[in-house]
C-alpha cells in the first residue's frame, strides 16, 4: 500500500526547512500556472510505466536526499508514481494525500497584535494566499471574508471563546467561493455586504451596510468604509480606528486590479475610483492604522511574495504611503498603469462571481474545488 503524507504534514516540513524532493506529476502547463514551493515538475500519467531512464532522472534529483514526495491534482497519478518508483528500488517515497486539491485547504490562524481591546486573527489559506479574519471582543466575534471552508472560522472562534455574531464580506469575490452566507445561515446571524452589491445583481437577502455604518461586536466597532475600484461595491472595514481590513482594494505590496467587473473598456473608470479610494479614504487614515488585506500574492513557485505562511501579513498606512510605488504616481500615470497591462485573470472567475452572486451553485464539493484551483490573481501589475 502506498504510504502517504497529509498536506498539513507537508506544510510542517516546509516550515521546519526539512530536506526532501517534491515531484509534481501534473502536465507542465498546470505546474507552471500554480505549484507548491520547491516542487519539481515530472509529468507522469496514471497509466504510465517508469522507464530506466526515468528512474535515473529521478535519482539525479535526489542530491544525497533519499526522501521523495509526490503530488498531482488529486493524488491519483502521483500515487501510481509512488508504486512505479518503489518498483525501481526507491524506498522512502510518499504521496501527498489529495494532491493540490487538498493542499488548497491548508490554513494557518495567525494572531494580529493590536493596541486596543479587539482581538484579530488572520486566517491564511496557504496555497491561494486568501486572507480572512476573525475580529473578537467581549465574547463575540465577526467573521470577515470567510472562505468556503467555514469550519476554519468556527474553530478559530471556539478556540478563543467567541460566539460569531456577524459575518461580513468586503465584496463579491472573483477568485474563491465565499462561505460567508453559508456560515451566517448555519449559525443564524446576520450576513453583511455593501448596500451597493444589489446593483451587481445579488440574488439573495443580506443585511446591507451603507457608508460609515457600524457593526458592534462586543466592545468593538467595525465601520464600513466605502472603497470602490476593484469592484463597484467593495467596502473596507475599520476596526476601532486601529486596523482596516481592505479586501482587494489595498494589499501590502500592490493594489487590486479593476477590470474583472468593469471589463477592459471600463477599467479606466474603475482605476479612477480606485485612485480616489486609496488617496482620499485609506491614505487619509493615521499612519499607525494597520492594513490587513484580503490576499497575499502567491508566486509561480508557490511562495508568499510578502512574508511567510504563519506570520502576519500586514503593513501600516504610513509604511504603504511612503513605500508602495503605485501610491506615488499622479492620477493619470496610476490609471495608465492599471489599464495598459492586464494580468492573466483568475481561473474560472466568471463562474466564481456567479456563485458569489447567488446565480449558480457547484454541484458538489469536487466541482467547488475545481472552480477554485489555481492562484488568486486579484492584484494589479
Amino acid at each position: 500500500m502506498v504510504e502517504a503524507i497529509t498536506p498539513e504534514e507537508l506544510a510542517d516540513k516546509q516550515d521546519a526547512d526539512e530536506e526532501f524532493v517534491l515531484l509534481d506529476t501534473r502536465p507542465e502547463e498546470s505546474f507552471e500556472s500554480w505549484h507548491i514551493q520547491g516542487a519539481v515538475n515530472f509529468p507522469f500519467g496514471p497509466d504510465e510505466s517508469l522507464s530506466e531512464d526515468g528512474a535515473s532522472a529521478v535519482e539525479s534529483m535526489l542530491d544525497g536526499n533519499d526522501e521523495i514526495l509526490t503530488v498531482c491534482a488529486k493524488g491519483i497519478s502521483s500515487a501510481h508514481f509512488v508504486d512505479e518508483l518503489e518498483k525501481h528500488g526507491f524506498e522512502d517515497v510518499k504521496v501527498v494525500e489529495g494532491g493540490m486539491e487538498e493542499w488548497s485547504q491548508v490554513y494557518e490562524h495567525v494572531p494580529i497584535e493590536t493596541d486596543g481591546d479587539a482581538e484579530i486573527v488572520q486566517i491564511q489559506r496557504r496555497a491561494k494566499g486568501c486572507l480572512g479574519y476573525l475580529v473578537g471582543s467581549a465574547g463575540e466575534a465577526a467573521a470577515i471574508d470567510v472562505s468556503r471552508h467555514i469550519d476554519e472560522f468556527r474553530d478559530a472562534a471556539a478556540a478563543r471563546g467567541y460566539d460569531i455574531t456577524h459575518v461580513l464580506d468586503t465584496h463579491i469575490h472573483a477568485d474563491h467561493i465565499s462561505g460567508g452566507r453559508r456560515l451566517a445561515d448555519e449559525i443564524g446571524v446576520p450576513y453583511h455586504l455593501s448596500e451597493r452589491a444589489r446593483k451587481r445583481g445579488v440574488e439573495y437577502e443580506y443585511d446591507a451596510l451603507g457608508r460609515n455604518d457600524v457593526v458592534r461586536v462586543g466592545d468593538t466597532d467595525i465601520k464600513a468604509v466605502y472603497t470602490p475600484g476593484h469592484t463597484s461595491e467593495i467596502t473596507s472595514y475599520l476596526v476601532n480606528d486601529e486596523a482596516v481590513l481592505t479586501g482587494d482594494t489595498l494589499f501590502v505590496d500592490s493594489i487590486g486590479r479593476t477590470e474583472l467587473e468593469f471589463g477592459e473598456e471600463g477599467a479606466g473608470k474603475g482605476a479612477e475610483m480606485q485612485y480616489d479610494s486609496l488617496h482620499k479614504v485609506l491614505m487619509s487614515e493615521p499612519d499607525s492604522v494597520v492594513v490587513l488585506p484580503g490576499h497575499v500574492t502567491v508566486t509561480e513557485d508557490g511562495r508568499f511574495a510578502h512574508g511567510s505562511p504563519g506570520q502576519p501579513i500586514q503593513a501600516t498606512v504610513g509604511d504603504l504611503r511612503r513605500e508602495l510605488d503605485v501610491l506615488q504616481l499622479p492620477e493619470d500615470e496610476f490609471v495608465a498603469r492599471l489599464t495598459e497591462t492586464v494580468p492573466e485573470k483568475p481561473p474560472n472567475y466568471e463562474t466564481v462571481i456567479a456563485v458569489n452572486r447567488g446565480l449558480d451553485e457547484p454541484d458538489d464539493e469536487g466541482e467547488a474545488t475545481e472552480l477554485e484551483l489555481g492562484p488568486n490573481r486579484c492584484s494589479a501589475p
